[in-house]
């Protein structure tokens, strides 16, 4: 994941959540409350086994000294959890049954929502016992997510309700497999970089391009100037055929397991996954300022 979009601006709104009216789709929503920044240049290399590595999901060594007794996903903002902005706004947007990925100090996380009663939710939970990367969490909520499509989201990503909406109104306009999200404000060298057909449809993702990759895509015509390069936002929707390729994952270079390659493995078998740009505000809490920008208790 990346940075964040507009940060001096970030606390305008960023949690509105007016009333919203609509047939959904999509009643099922699983949350990764693991972190999704494996990669630590502090520490020098990916995290989960090896010197320097740590084996506790969902920990966010970027924030420090924060995340000791806390999971990263569970830090406040304007004094409630991150998680739980998430949650209630999922909620607002109509979604009702939730399965929770956690890792580390996943007591703090289950003992916090519960059985999601008191947010007016349904919340199961699954642990991943090492962080392994993004592509294999999804695999431990298989028989929550049935034979249903559902919503995955990271536990760091907060956006405004608008685009819960969006992203469902999106989904029922036509047949797809999967659908992602993309912002056009990130340094796509932190995350993935998407490109899309006339329809706004996946055709193309590179994994956190290096310099000489992005000047590939140039010389391809595939990367242009003055184009907006989207960022992957990290919010999707997904049918259940995405298991299919999460099986299929092996680790990337990088040491992980990545759920960008199971997107690769779908567009690679045919299947249509839908885009959809984000408008409105987009924040990953990826470290303490984002955190500070954001009104943190």
């Amino acid at each position: 994941m990346g940075g964040h979009a507009d940060m001096g601006q970030a606390r305008e709104d960023v949690f509105a959540h007016p009333v919203v009216d609509h047939a959904l789709a999509v009643d099922r929503a699983l949350l990764l409350g693991v972190d999704a920044h494996l990669h630590d240049p502090d520490r020098g290399g990916a995290v989960g086994d090896g010197p320097g590595l740590r084996k506790e999901p969902g920990k966010g060594t970027r924030m420090g000294d924060l995340t000791d007794e806390t999971p990263k996903p569970m830090l406040p903002v304007e004094g409630r959890p991150i998680l739980e902005h998430i949650v209630t706004g999922l909620r607002e947007a109509g979604v009702g049954e939730f399965c929770i990925i956690t890792g580390w100090k996943a007591e703090v996380i289950e003992g916090h929502f519960g059985n999601g009663s008191d947010f007016g939710v349904s919340i199961l939970y699954a642990r991943q016992p090492v962080q392994d990367g993004t592509g294999k969490a999804p695999e431990l909520a298989k028989d929550f997510v049935g034979a249903d499509a559902f919503l995955l989201t990271y536990g760091d990503i907060l956006v405004k309700l608008e685009t819960y909406q969006k992203m469902l109104e999106r989904w029922g306009g036509g047949e797809f497999s999967g659908l992602v999200t993309v912002t056009g404000s990130e340094d796509v060298t932190k995350g993935g970089l998407f490109f899309f057909d006339e329809a706004f449809c996946l055709n193309h993702l590179v994994e956190k391009p290096s310099e000489a990759q992005l000047d590939e895509l140039r010389a391809e015509n595939l990367l242009k100037d003055g184009e907006t390069a989207w960022y992957n936002a990290g919010i999707y929707i997904f049918k259940p055929v995405l298991f299919k390729h999460t099986a299929r994952l092996e680790k990337s270079p990088r040491g992980e397991y990545e759920l960008t390659d199971a997107l690769t493995g779908m567009l690679g078998a045919g299947e249509t996954i839908a885009g959809l740009k984000i408008a409105g505000r987009w924040v990953d809490v990826r470290d303490p300022e984002v955190l500070r920008s954001l009104g943190s208790d």
